[in-house]
């Protein structure tokens, strides 16, 4: 057992850290080790519970209903909403979309979203047959334009999609009007709140949630900004008419009639309980303070950001997550490889159509802003010294000529070689990387990289 435990850690050591607040993407760290400890304990407690049938494990069923109990409140949802507990922001937004094209019934179901949607609304599409119809956001704010996705509405449109916030920009859209013009059409309107659903409600903003007319559902990860070990999010809906669609059912054959809520059937108990656990450890009171310490250090780097001579804010931010522009004497994605050099993870986002390639950052309550901005003022020194990664013209135009239905495994083989992408593991410096799949065009991008994840799970 000591040699599994040594090898498990030795494995462990190649990983990002979850904890100090210096991954700022895909984790969430509270600085709380008594929440963390909490957590571990009920997650390992229910680890071999089956959320398969509540009926065998009752506990499953009460702490779920506790958790939407606590969640209604703080999204606006009314007395009669019901939830489900997901595995994830992903599965909250594709039972949204399953559960609006299975309740409308149209033969070319169409959803109308911002282009700032996550990437979930793209990938529901892909399952379920939703052709998705992205709207352009505002240039400048970088939100939904309330006019522009009500055109976008017809007679095929089964639901309308709004960000509290969007990832890609940490802003919110304006979700009253574009909701209340989901609802005068007849259509369903979700709020993608996986990021923000449990920062908004401590925060002063106009109404997003499920108080504001003509949201049927909303989405909020804990796993996120409620610090619960991975993976938990909430689905809500306004009324139980509304989720029925959701649920699946089948008693053609032999064996117990397959009964689910969600995309899941067999599911561990143990991120629900750990999620349990810590809401109720932490408390209202502790999620104020949580927040409060996180804005903080948000404002305190989105305002050295503006200030500085090389960088600029993509937009202002509403939450917690910055992302963040640079001028011309250097790129994003080398500036991403210097702040890794100083210890920090910060996440490169490629260009769409007319919006400048970006460095994502989510704030953290354990995120030391004073420490991130001194080693990001020695990173952006280093990136202009080493001045933008150049991608060859001839390079760009023959990625945009490249279909990449007609490419063989040899082919990928090469562009994957070409790309820094073969080999075991992946190049100290990414930079070159990434501005090489910036430059190529979001099909071939998906592509390369589906080619790259194949062979590295081969």
């Amino acid at each position: 057992m000591t040699d599994l435990i040594a090898e498990l850690e030795a494995l462990r050591a190649r990983d990002l850290p979850t904890h100090g607040g210096r991954t700022l993407a895909y984790v969430y760290d509270s600085g709380l080790p008594d929440a963390d400890e909490i957590g571990r304990r009920a997650l390992a407690m229910f680890a071999s519970t089956n959320g398969l049938d509540p009926t065998a494990f009752p506990s499953l069923a009460a702490m779920e209903r506790d958790l939407i109990a606590t969640a209604k409140p703080l999204v606006g949802a009314p007395d009669g909403a019901v939830g489900t507990v997901t595995s994830g922001g992903t599965e909250s937004i594709l039972l949204a979309v399953q559960t609006a094209r299975d309740a409308a019934r149209r033969e070319r179901p169409s959803m109308v979203v911002p282009t700032t949607a996550h990437g979930a609304f793209h990938k529901a599409a892909h399952y379920f047959g939703v052709r998705v119809v992205a709207i352009d956001v505002d240039p400048v704010s970088k939100r939904a334009v309330p006019e522009a996705m009500a055109a976008a509405i017809d007679e095929d449109t089964v639901l309308v999609a709004v960000s509290a916030p969007s990832y890609a920009h940490g802003v919110v859209d304006p979700v009253a009007p574009i909701a209340a013009a989901a609802a005068e059409r007849g259509v369903r309107c979700h709020v993608d709140a996986c990021i923000g659903g449990w920062v908004l409600p401590w925060l002063d903003h106009e109404p997003w949630g499920l108080d504001v007319a003509g949201v049927t559902s909303l989405s909020v990860d804990l796993h996120k900004y409620a610090y619960t070990p991975k993976g938990v999010s909430l689905l809500l809906h306004r009324d139980p008419a509304l989720r029925r669609p959701q649920f699946f059912a089948s008693a053609d054959w032999p064996g117990y009639t397959m009964l689910n809520a969600t995309m899941q059937s067999t599911k561990s108990g143990g991120p629900l309980a750990a999620a349990w656990a810590v809401v109720r450890h932490i408390g209202t009171d502790g999620y104020r303070a949580l927040v409060g310490t996180t804005v903080d250090a948000t404002r305190r780097i989105a305002a050295a950001v503006a200030a500085h001579p090389h960088l600029r804010l993509a937009a202002e931010p509403d939450t917690t997550l910055v992302a963040v522009e640079t001028d011309t004497a250097l790129d994003v994605f080398t500036l991403s490889d210097e702040m890794l050099v100083r210890g920090w993870f910060t996440q490169p986002q490629m260009g769409f159509r007319d919006l400048a390639p970006t460095l994502h950052l989510t704030v953290s309550a354990a995120t030391a802003a004073d420490e991130f901005l001194a080693d990001l003022d020695e990173a952006v020194a280093a990136a202009v010294a080493a001045g933008p990664v150049q991608v060859a013209p001839e390079l760009r135009a023959a990625a945009a000529q490249l279909d990449p239905s007609t490419l063989d495994d040899a082919a990928f083989d090469g562009l994957l070689a070409a790309a820094g992408l073969s080999g075991d593991g992946l190049p100290t410096r990414m930079a070159p990387v990434n501005a090489l799949l910036d430059a190529a065009p979001p099909r071939l991008r998906e592509a390369l990289l589906i080619a790259f994840l194949d062979r590295l799970t081969r």
